[in-house]
């Protein structure tokens, strides 16, 4: 066997990296999907709701997490690694509030949890986070910011962006939606989360109930993250339904 095939933090002869493969594999078995839409004056994260033990109490779980009062996290992959990265971040927005008198930006916030995450890639004895993370965010000069985070330490901003199962559709979705309306990134907070939720639900293939998704949404007139509530995510249903008749 080759030295690349016994230790996993060693580059195969092809320039692969098997422990960051079988990392980013995990995110994919998790077996949900998460959007991200950044839209004019806003960012919406929607993902399912769903787990695949039966009987557990689905109020007793989250994707969508609250980093700071500015930043909101969606969470794909291994739960137990999302709750750890989401605490580690939430440290972070928390010290650089009281060192520097002012929220963490989304942009820097992305680049630290890359730095982090690309120090679990290097050695035997630490393994990479089974997660990938989209974080949401408004900058008063930069405006709407939406990034995503993968296991290697990789980060990027986007217009849209998904993580998950069903990863590569949902990309050639919204690929298409940006290509059929020019004006997309002049989209309104409504249209945004239409966007989002058609999405969703285009690649999946089926309608929503208000518990079978979450709904993450932060913009100019409300800075301050926001998880909307069943009754919230209902009338967006409703509203989105609406306008495809």
């Amino acid at each position: 066997m080759s030295g690349s095939e016994t230790q996993i933090t060693v580059f195969s002869p092809e320039g692969r990296l098997f422990q960051v493969e079988y990392a980013q594999r995990a995110v994919k078995n998790s077996g949900i999907t998460t959007i991200g839409v950044r839209g004019k004056d806003c960012v919406v994260l929607i993902t399912e709701k769903k787990t695949q033990e039966s009987y557990v109490d689905m109020n007793s779980f989250t994707n969508i997490h609250t980093v700071s009062e500015r930043v909101g996290a969606a969470t794909t992959g291994y739960y137990p690694d999302s709750k750890a990265i989401v605490t580690r971040l939430r440290q972070e927005a928390s010290e650089y509030k009281l060192k520097n008198g002012h929220f963490m930006p989304v942009d820097q916030l992305s680049c630290r949890l890359g730095d982090l995450s690309q120090v679990y890639t290097q050695k035997a004895f630490m393994r990479p986070y089974a997660v990938e993370t989209i974080l949401a965010g408004y900058d008063n000069e930069l405006g709407p910011l939406l990034y995503k985070n993968d296991p290697s330490g990789y980060f990027c901003g986007y217009r849209a962006v998904a993580s998950g199962i069903k990863e590569q559709d949902a990309i050639h979705q919204l690929e298409k939606e940006f290509k059929k309306d020019k004006n997309a990134t002049s989209m309104s907070f409504d249209k945004t989360i239409e966007v989002a939720i058609n999405t969703l639900k285009n690649i999946l293939n089926r309608e929503f109930n208000p518990t079978d998704i979450e709904i993450g949404v932060v913009s100019k007139e409300q800075p301050k993250f926001k998880k909307l509530n069943e009754q919230e995510i209902e009338e967006a249903l409703r509203r989105t339904n609406q306008s495809k008749q």
